[in-house]
């Protein structure tokens, strides 16, 4: 025994040998994940930059004069920031004032049209079982595929019977009818949460009515956030319905109004249009700001139980 003891404590006696370690530029795994983030990255500040260059150039024409728009060589950033073309764009011959009236409410209208239409067809598709209502789903779905273009002559025709020309009534009503599109992500939402809950509720003594207003509702908020969005831009950026059914100028958006800086001759007040076209787009970047957690949100969960 005594052997063995001097021949472990020898062992033991003995200093560790350190690992040399490889440094970072010598280490494959290490210059893997480098190389990996390296090129994402650089795609993703590529695309980034891609995107951003049409604003950029709306932002920097607005500030700049009418010769330095169409100077050689072109430059991106004027001598001198003409900030006064927001004021003279806004408060111009064109009542702009009145355009915004005009699209914000026809937006806020189509945006609680759409909620109000959308969730409960979807809530019925997603939580209650009825026979047929697969096959209607798949006619709401089928209605997706036809383009806009097929749909306008016979839209027009039928507001043109019922005397709603030249109103905003063949913009507010029609989101009142239900989108395809919004009930599609809202089903699919609303699919992902447990059925569990509504088994619990109805155990409690809740209706259906009660089940979604009070346990699906209140978590559908993600999706609900999306279709604010989505409603929002559309109707605000819209400019073929307003441009088919309104002629009145009280009566235009601030789309077809930007279409108004171009005169009968063909000259246009590029800095006077790009200004309005930058104070345009503020309400929908802050929307997006406000809501982008839960658009973001919205859009992963969508889809993840068909």
């Amino acid at each position: 025994m005594s052997t063995i003891n001097q021949q472990v404590g020898k062992t033991l006696g003995k200093p560790r040998t350190k690992i040399a370690k490889k440094p970072w530029y010598k280490n494959e795994k290490t210059l893997r994940k480098i190389m990996h983030y390296t090129v994402t990255y650089f795609f993703l500040f590529l695309g980034v930059a891609i995107f951003l260059v049409p604003f950029v150039g709306m932002f920097t024409t607005a500030l700049k004069g009418p010769k330095e728009i169409f100077a050689f060589p072109l430059k991106l950033f004027p001598e001198r920031a003409r900030w006064e073309n927001f004021y003279n764009g806004w408060y111009s011959y064109l009542p702009f004032t009145q355009f915004l009236i005009n699209s914000v409410k026809i937006s806020t209208n189509a945006v609680i049209g759409n909620l109000v239409s959308c969730a409960l067809p979807a809530f019925a598709f997603a939580r209650l079982r009825a026979r047929g209502s697969n096959i209607l789903f798949g006619l709401v779905l089928a209605t997706m595929i036809l383009p806009q273009e097929v749909t306008i002559v016979p839209q027009y025709l039928l507001f043109t019977n019922l005397g709603w020309n030249n109103t905003h009534l063949p913009l507010m009503v029609p989101p009142w009818l239900g989108w395809p599109f919004f009930i599609f992500l809202l089903r699919q939402f609303f699919m992902t949460l447990p059925k569990d809950l509504d088994a619990a509720a109805r155990i409690d003594g809740a209706n259906s009515w009660q089940i979604f207003w009070h346990i699906i509702l209140p978590l559908a908020k993600p999706a609900l956030a999306t279709i604010v969005i989505f409603s929002f831009m559309a109707n605000w950026n819209n400019f073929l319905g307003p441009l088919i059914y309104l002629r009145d100028e009280e009566l235009l958006t601030l789309p077809i109004g930007l279409l108004q800086y171009q005169s009968q001759f063909g000259v246009t007040d590029y800095h006077h249009m790009m200004a309005v076209a930058v104070i345009m787009l503020v309400p929908v970047l802050i929307l997006f700001l406000l809501g982008q957690k839960l658009f973001v949100q919205g859009i992963a969960l969508t889809g993840m139980k068909g």
